[in-house]
């Protein structure tokens, strides 16, 4: 009977290549999704121009807090991260980098909508895309300081880090759900509809989903298990 090293896996329950090939390739094409995405909305909001800049730049800065903390999430996979080639700790610090990028786009974001809409005497809060908006800030504001005691985990007298970063892994899925729905949201403002009609605005609804599916896969896959032996 053959003995198996301690941590090696027998070949039979070994994945294929091809199914290799295709996780990897999924991950590749979100990184595309999720930037082409962002340049889209970008090139949409042609801001500058004589339609309200003002107006135009709070949903292009929020479209990137998305892209940023896509970014942050996959860097981790060992698949198609474009940091694959980085150890852990530096990827975490790129991850706090990105992280704090999604937190200030998302920051001005909200200042730039707050002033246009002073501006223009609109109300405010009157959509669910504004309420989603709001408490996915917050959230990730309380996620931010979470991910700040995991860095310095005696400092901030965390007894037990491995049950911390299962909440925190978890919360940052739900966090990053909670952005996708944001933005979901806002394809259904009245500036949105007016530029992208038919088929497309399906296809344009379509698009921040994929991200949002390969990295609940590749959290709910990889890390929570583990995460949970761990505990």
């Amino acid at each position: 009977m053959p003995v198996l090293e301690v941590g090696l896996v027998p070949a039979s329950t070994r994945e294929s290549r091809l199914t290799c090939w295709l996780r990897r390739g999924s991950g590749i094409l979100a990184h595309l999704v999720a930037l082409g995405f962002t340049v889209f909305l970008t090139v949409l909001s042609r801001p500058g121009t004589s339609e309200p800049a003002l107006k135009l730049t709070g949903p292009l800065l929020c479209s990137q807090f998305c892209f940023c903390m896509a970014e942050a999430i996959l860097l981790f996979s060992p698949e198609h991260s474009p940091f694959f080639f980085c150890s852990r700790k530096a990827r975490i610090w790129l991850h706090c980098v990105g992280q704090a990028l999604a937190i200030l786009c998302a920051a001005l974001g909200l200042g730039f909508i707050i002033s246009s809409r002073t501006r223009s005497e609109l109300p405010h809060l009157v959509s669910w895309h504004s309420w989603v908006g709001i408490l996915t800030l917050l959230a990730t504001g309380g996620q931010a300081l979470c991910g700040l005691r995991l860095l310095c985990p005696r400092a901030a007298r965390v007894s037990r880090v491995a049950r911390l970063k299962l909440y925190h892994l978890t919360c940052g899925l739900v966090i990053y759900l909670m952005a996708t729905v944001t933005v979901l949201l806002s394809m259904y403002s009245v500036w949105f509809q007016a530029q992208i009609k038919g088929a497309a605005w399906y296809f344009c609804l379509a698009l921040p989903l994929y991200p949002a599916l390969v990295i609940m896969h590749q959290i709910s896959s990889s890390y929570l298990p583990r995460k949970k032996v761990e505990i």
